[in-house]
């Protein structure tokens, strides 16, 4: 059958009057096909595929990129190719699969490559069942709050990723042309990183040392400007917009500009090696060395301190939404299933939700018994420490991406490493194998929570567009299932290509977590200081109303990882006022979201292409061999001319987004 209307109701963004219903796009009577072999097994391809994708850039850069609005895009553009009729609700499913990739990446690689920079190891069945478990928890949680977050709360939350997902699902009738858009920025995008990280065509992280006046700058005051030139990070700042890149880049700037010449000026003069492990004194380090070995700790204290906040400010939401799964469980509230309910606001039973939920918890349990601690009491302990925290953060998560889109689950997590590392010594479990399960704790945490964030998008998609829930709940676990699996192999074989914590894949994140239970698992000395002014940071920056966690992470991360994410935010924001007509800005700004999207999508599989044909290479040819070594080019891209290239081709692949983004259909 033919859905009823082929546009949103005008009504799908705003509160309702006393008795006004909201009907979606597809009425709960008018039933269209879902969950078919086509879109289940598109959703599936898109779940392994952007999996590999986003774990490749998340672990270079920090930041994971929702694979959503592509996936979205690219669902529309196949479907009118194919001729599809009455795809919508199919490509809903597409979407819902498929967007399981950026959550669990999120989950993985902000926690469990701090094993191996900790020198530790993980198999890739621990990988695995840590994201498969984390994002089983994260579904489980948050279905018994669908109906309050989607429904009983219509338009009091923005939902900004829903809503641009919304939007493109519904302009299927387009002819695919946005797919068409994304697909030749990911072609451009994917050949440029692939110059750039596949063969060293130019430097990738350039900085102003290269010239003279940057050299002596660096040399006497210890002054810096890096820049990371992929195609794929510029992509994200245009994203992430100009307002959070700003901020981030702020934090980055007081780090980098502020603090690391202060305390150079001040160090310089203490003639001994101090709270440092290379041995070197404050007045032989470079700008980098400075900024690891001090501070960047003031940023992790800022992160722990921002993820806290946000906990304390959502604290009556988490009460509220414990009573509302007691009643859900019991059903004696919202989601019972009665012989009227609706097709749209059917979920699975509560009874088989918890039977999932002591399931997962069992099976968790076991394998932190027999597959990390080795101890019965421990693993306990662990179990409970990730109930608890998951549950309670997964209305916090949910309720993030649904005002900003943004998920703070960074900070949360590590709280959670704190907490169950504290935990973890007082119940006696230390040194490497303490290490070892809490840095496999945070990623269970920290994917139930990504995924939690991640789900309650998918399921206001289907809300506004008339998809039954229980469908994408049902087959988000097959998502899960193939990401956690992708995961697993891509982290590996990164691993043993680059190694994490290197300049290749310096893993910003999970560097982050091992430096923060590292101290507190074996007896070493912590840099407190260093996190209590991150803390005090973070509590003045609430005060005056700048977002702490962007900040923080700002002042955590590389220059040359921010400065790129600004880049891209300026061009979006020249792109969306440019113009007199507000019209115009709209489609221009709609353009440039799909020309960044597709440079994420194209620059980050070509990195992993890039990593498989080095790892298969050193496989056949020896451990020093590299695609870059074999064409000639290894010592040309780190020389001062490939350098100055690598200045050159950035301002020219930003020029080529913004004039793509400026032209009028």
């Amino acid at each position: 059958m033919e859905p009823t209307r082929v546009s949103l109701p005008e009504n799908a963004y705003r509160k309702l009057e006393p008795g006004e219903e909201f009907v979606p796009v597809v009425p709960p009577e008018t039933v269209l096909p879902e969950a078919t072999a086509y879109s289940v097994g598109l959703g599936l391809f898109f779940s392994v595929l952007f999996s590999a994708a986003a774990a490749y850039l998340g672990l270079k850069i920090g930041q994971v990129f929702e694979a959503a609005i592509p996936i979205a895009i690219l669902a529309v553009g196949l479907s009118t190719a194919l001729g599809r009729k009455n795809s919508l609700s199919e490509n809903v499913i597409v979407q819902s699969i498929g967007a399981a990739s950026g959550v669990i990446v999120a989950g993985a690689i902000f926690t469990l490559p701090g094993i191996y920079i900790l020198g530790l190891d993980a198999s890739f069945l621990q990988v695995f069942l840590s994201s498969l478990l984390g994002g089983f928890l994260g579904i489980l949680f948050l279905i018994p709050f669908r109906r309050y977050f989607v429904k009983d709360m219509h338009g009091e939350f923005p939902f900004p990723e829903a809503t641009a997902t919304t939007e493109i699902l519904v302009a299927g009738e387009s002819g695919g042309e946005q797919a068409r858009i994304l697909m030749g920025a990911a072609i451009v995008g994917g050949i440029y990183d692939f110059l750039v990280s596949g063969i060293g065509a130019w430097k990738e992280v350039v900085s102003t040392t290269v010239f003279g006046w940057g050299r002596r700058l660096a040399e006497t005051i210890r002054w810096e400007f890096r820049l990371n030139i992929g195609a794929a990070v510029l992509g994200l700042g245009y994203i992430v917009g100009l307002r959070y890149a700003a901020i981030i880049c702020a934090g980055s700037f007081v780090a980098w500009w502020v603090l690391v010449p202060l305390v150079y000026f001040i160090g310089a003069h203490v003639p001994e090696p101090f709270l440092t492990h290379t041995g070197k004194t404050i007045a032989q380090m470079a700008p980098m060395e400075i900024f690891l070995d001090y501070v960047r700790h003031i940023g992790i204290g800022g992160i722990a301190a921002a993820g806290i906040i946000g906990v304390v400010k959502s604290w009556r939401i988490i009460v509220g939404a414990f009573g509302l799964a007691v009643r859900e469980i019991t059903g004696g509230g919202l989601g019972s299933h009665t012989g009227d309910t609706e097709r749209t606001q059917l979920d699975i039973r509560m009874k088989w939700v918890m039977t999932m939920i002591l399931a997962t918890i069992g099976v968790t349990w076991l394998f932190f018994w027999k597959g990390v601690t080795g101890n019965l009491f421990h693993a306990t302990v662990g179990l409970a420490v990730v109930v608890v925290i998951a549950f309670l953060f997964t209305t916090v998560a949910a309720r993030a991406i649904a005002i900003v889109g943004v998920n703070p689950v960074s900070g949360m997590t590590l709280m959670t490493l704190i907490i169950s590392s504290v935990v973890l010594v007082q119940a006696g479990l230390k040194g490497n194998t303490g290490m070892l399960a809490a840095l496999i704790i945070g990623g269970v945490v920290c994917t139930a929570l990504s995924t939690a964030g991640g789900f309650i998008t998918d399921l206001k998609i289907g809300y506004w567009l008339g998809t039954t829930p229980r469908t994408q709940e049902r087959w988000k676990f097959a998502g899960t299932l193939a990401a956690a699996a992708s995961v697993g192999v891509v982290m590996l074989v990164l691993n043993q290509t680059y190694g994490f914590g290197t300049p290749e894949l310096p893993a910003p994140q999970a560097s982050a977590m091992a430096a923060v239970i590292q101290p507190l698992m074996t007896g070493q000395p912590a840099p407190w200081l260093a996190y209590l002014a991150g803390i005090f940071l973070a509590l003045i920056l609430e005060m005056i109303g700048v977002p702490p966690l962007a900040f923080a992470l700002g002042m955590y991360l590389p220059l040359e990882l921010n400065t790129p994410i600004l880049a891209g935010g300026l061009i979006a924001h020249f792109v969306a006022t440019r113009s007199g007509d507000e019209a115009v800005n709209a489609r221009r700004r709609e353009r440039g979201t799909l020309i960044a999207s597709g440079f994420i999508a194209g620059g980050a599989i070509m990195g992993v292409v890039a990593a498989f044909i080095n790892y298969f290479g050193k496989k056949a040819a020896g451990s020093e061999w590299t695609l870059s070594g074999a064409l000639g080019l290894a010592h040309w891209s780190e020389s001062s001319g490939g350098e100055i290239l690598g200045f050159v081709m950035f301002i020219l692949v930003a020029a080529y987004m913004f004039r793509s983004a400026l032209k009028d259909r």
